[in-house]
């Protein structure tokens, strides 16, 4: 078992040592660590994914806490090793936490922290590219375009398909599932249809306004509908993007069965998890529906993808980058830093996961909270009263 050999290392007096298994985007996160004594080790190892032996011979005899990414097994052998180093925090630097046994970390006293509240409109924008890169087929042009195989203007060229007036259908209509619904309304004045356990009366009484906007300028308005089931979505819907939690009832949620239930032209569109799509039923479909398109930010098997997608021109696929933007993924990583520090220091755990501005602000200093444990009940860690 070999030691990861690159390691950058800041303040390294501090009294509190947090590793970081990754280098993560800006220096805020660091430098809110550093002022409070911690020793920061960030492994630079080129390695995408480190194994659970790399991250062990990282925790090493002493450390307090350690910030991980989603692509990493947390389970018996790692929160075992950082328990017998003396720690008692780690945190994702995701808001998901698959990776994650939380029952191994209760059992050794670890908190696990996770950091929503920053990715929900740029996971949402993601999707929506997605929709209208798929609709107008521009990554076939692009691709056409570099071949050098344009020679002038034809009728019959990339035709693709017109968003306004159609129906867009949202599966899972939580924060993330509501901001695309409410971009894609505005944005391309489509109808909206969607399922969700729970009513969305916040995005239902957002596309009523806007409706009535429409009608006092003279447009036509556009409408909704909650749909009794999700197999009404899949009928009806033109697009149709995924935003379901990932569980035993959600697995697979799109197979051979419920492909065939969708429009011959209709565009499927997942940020949320890869194993709600069964991709193998997924490329067959692709093959017999060429005018059938998707984009996909995340796959069943990632980081790879399933025979065959590769080659179908009806689809886009992207490496998991839907929280990709600067801002988020800045911000992504102060929370991670945050959670870890916050269980090192004995803080409460703040209110409200979903509330983080307080810790993003650069202009003062972050709450004495940690932001997001998710196993905080079971710890019986206290709550801020902030």
């Amino acid at each position: 078992m070999a030691k990861p050999v690159s390691i950058e290392v800041w303040n390294p007096n501090g009294r509190y040592r947090v590793v970081s298994t990754k280098p993560m985007p800006g220096t805020r996160w660091i430098n809110l660590l550093i002022e409070q004594d911690c020793r920061v080790e960030i492994c630079t190892q080129k390695k995408t994914i480190l194994s659970v032996e790399d991250i062990i011979a990282l925790i090493g005899d002493k450390c307090d806490g350690v910030i991980g990414q989603l692509t990493e097994d947390w389970g018996e052998a790692l929160f075992s090793a950082l328990r017998r180093a003396g720690g008692t925090a780690f945190s994702n630097m995701a808001v998901g936490y698959n990776n994650v046994d939380v029952n191994a970390a209760n059992k050794y006293g670890v908190a696990v922290g996770n950091t929503p509240g920053v990715l929900t409109e740029t996971t949402a924008e993601l999707a929506a590219s997605l929709s209208l890169a798929a609709a107008r087929r521009i990554v076939e042009a692009d691709e056409f375009m570099r071949a050098g195989l344009y020679d002038g203007w034809l009728p019959h060229l990339f035709v693709g398909n017109l968003l306004k007036g159609q129906t867009v259908g949202v599966i899972g209509a939580g924060r993330i599932g509501s901001a695309y619904a409410r971009m894609m309304v505005e944005g391309f004045k489509m109808n909206l249809i969607y399922y969700d356990l729970y009513q969305s009366t916040r995005l239902e009484k957002f596309v009523t306004a806007y409706a009535e906007f429409l009608k006092s300028t003279g447009e036509k308005p556009v409408t909704w509908k909650r749909a009794a089931t999700m197999d009404e979505v899949l009928r009806e819907a033109d697009v149709i993007s995924l935003h379901p939690i990932l569980d035993k009832t959600t697995y697979h949620l799109v197979n051979k069965n419920t492909l065939a239930m969708m429009k011959k032209e209709a565009i499927l569109v997942n940020c949320s998890r890869g194993p709600v799509i069964d991709e193998v039923a997924l490329v067959e479909h692709l093959k017999e529906n060429p005018m059938f398109r998707v984009g996909l930010d995340v796959f069943e098997d990632e980081p790879y993808m399933k025979p065959g997608l590769a080659d179908m021109k009806n689809a886009i696929v992207v490496p998991h980058i839907a929280s990709a933007s600067k801002w988020t993924r800045e911000g992504m990583a102060t929370l991670a830093a945050l959670n870890v520090l916050g269980k090192i220091k004995g803080y409460p755990i703040w209110s409200d996961s979903n509330r983080v501005e307080p810790f993003l602000n650069e202009n003062v200093p972050p709450p004495a909270a940690s932001p997001s444990i998710v196993n905080a009940k079971a710890l019986g860690l206290p709550v801020s009263k902030l």
